[in-house]
């Protein structure tokens, strides 16, 4: 017969915690939207509404990279960690 591989349940790790942090945190501030209500200042003549938001877009993609990294270095030590 066939081995059943061993499902071990989920782990809450610091680095878990930050990565969903990282992944939350852009849409807490687009949901937010008594944040960025408003047109002054301006940036280059365009409002805040408008350039809040596309800096968001610049954040969440530095974000969602951290997220990835942080996410591979767990699955490396959590790889290298089933030996022992």
């Amino acid at each position: 017969m066939s081995e059943v591989p061993e499902v071990r349940p989920p782990v809450v790790t610091p680095l878990r915690v930050i990565i969903a942090v990282c992944l939350v945190a852009p849409f807490v501030a687009m949901l937010w939207v008594g944040s960025y209500t408003r047109t002054t200042p301006t940036f280059i003549g365009i409002p805040f509404f408008y350039w809040y938001q596309m800096l968001w877009v610049l954040i969440s993609t530095a974000l969602t990279m951290t997220a990835y990294k942080l996410w591979q270095r767990d699955q490396r030590a959590r790889k290298g960690g089933e030996g022992r």
